[in-house]
């Protein structure tokens, strides 16, 4: 039996707790807050997508940091292994569109409680705000902590750091782990908000806000590069975009706005259609509306909320009899429904992320263990490692796997 320091009682470090504890040795956890998982409750909405209930092959291709170094972590806890984990604690999960896991009762709180309740079942002492100012190290390894508020020093076998990276701030990822890395030698890549919204330039994405459009096409460039394509659903936001196809986006789109280069995202409103059927379509729509005004012609086509947009961008005059629209202004409408365009600006704040990009260097991490291969008997797993996937479930599989290894690993 050891004594083994878990830091963070988010996803990754509730379950290394648990299977440091599995495995009999003595764990004491060490939460920031007033309680457990307050990251966990906000994730999915409130609803917590635990997994994505795919094959192997799939979960490594939305893995888009690092997925080599995975290979281990999944090996020993996979996400059918999660769903069973749950399952047996008493939860019952269900699976929905794009193969998201799902608690079935739609509460992430539910996800907690059955965790805290394992947590208590194998002894693990909680310890809720409490702060560790620093980890003590010597060139034998890991020695012990220093408790922020009474400078004490808690002495023990391993720790295992699991503090998160900085997306949603508030609910205590703030980074400390980085700092105890740097401390103890490792490097941190550069660090950035991802699966984020975005800001565009554009005015009158104002008029658009709250506007939720599915089944739409999204390519995103950087000049005529094509960086990211994706199918699915978007919303307008007041200051921009967001939704799972421009989320996913954003982690592609990081390099280049970090190197300043012009980002373009193209919204194809209809990509079932192709530019000739689409043109066909709107002939239909306009032979059925030809005695009426331009601006009372696209009902059928689009949604209110964007048709004095589009009517503004196509420079056809809202009052044009729609008999009267030519072929060359109807070919351009066509063109806009097909590449509504907005210049990216920025990314979101962190504080609106759902997950950091970037994180320790995992060439200083052993892949079988967790366990740092510069400092002896310290562990670092989930978000405040450089691992970073797709939404859909793939980053909390990362945190429950890389935390899963490293407490069976003590």
């Amino acid at each position: 039996m050891k004594d083994v320091f878990v830091i963070g009682g988010g996803a990754s470090g509730m379950m290394a707790a648990i299977a440091a504890a599995r495995n009999g040795h003595k764990v004491i956890l060490l939460e920031k807050n007033e309680k457990l998982g307050k990251k966990l409750y906000i994730t999915g909405k409130g609803r917590c997508n635990l997994t994505n209930a795919c094959e192997r092959d799939v979960f490594f291709e939305n893995v888009i940091s690092n997925p080599k170094f995975l290979f281990r972590a999944f090996n020993e806890l996979n996400s059918f292994d999660v769903i069973d984990f749950f399952e047996q604690l008493g939860l019952k999960t269900k699976i929905e569109r794009g193969n998201r896991v799902f608690p079935l009762s739609d509460k992430s709180s539910d996800v907690i409680m059955v965790l805290k309740k394992e947590l208590d079942r194998l002894g693990v002492d909680i310890r809720y705000r409490t702060i560790v100012s620093d980890i003590i190290i010597t060139s034998e390894g890991f020695q012990g902590i220093r408790l922020k508020e009474s400078s004490q020093v808690l002495y023990g076998d391993a720790v295992i750091v699991a503090t998160g990276g900085l997306s949603y701030p508030l609910t205590g990822s703030t980074g400390d782990g980085y700092e105890f890395a740097e401390k103890s030698g490792h490097n941190v890549t550069d660090l950035s908000p991802s699966l984020v919204p975005l800001y565009v330039s554009e005015p009158y994405i104002k008029e658009l806000m709250g506007l939720s459009l599915k089944n739409i096409g999204i390519t995103v460039k950087s000049g005529d590069k094509e960086v990211y394509n994706d199918f699915g659903e978007l919303l307008f936001t007041h200051f921009g975009l967001s939704g799972p196809v421009v989320l996913s986006a954003s982690r592609f789109i990081i390099p280049y706005i970090n190197n300043n280069k012009k980002i373009t995202l193209n919204i194809d409103l209809k990509p079932a259609l192709s530019i000739q059927q689409l043109d066909e379509r709107v002939l239909r729509d306009f032979n059925e509306f030809k005695n009426k005004q331009f601006k009372n012609s696209l009902n059928h086509l689009l949604p209110n909320k964007l048709i004095d947009v589009i009517i503004r961008l196509s420079y056809i005059s809202p009052d044009k009899q729609v008999n009267s629209i030519t072929k060359e202004e109807r070919q351009n409408l066509v063109r806009l429904l097909k590449n509504l365009t907005f210049n990216i600006t920025k990314l979101a704040p962190y504080n609106q992320a759902i997950i950091t990009k970037g994180g320790i260097d995992v060439k200083q991490i052993n892949p079988s263990t967790m366990e740092s291969k510069l400092v002896k008997n310290m562990y670092f797993v989930g978000e405040i490692l450089d691992l970073d996937a797709l939404t859909g479930g793939f980053n909390l599989q990362i945190a429950w796997s890389t935390g899963y290894l490293a407490g069976r690993s003590v």
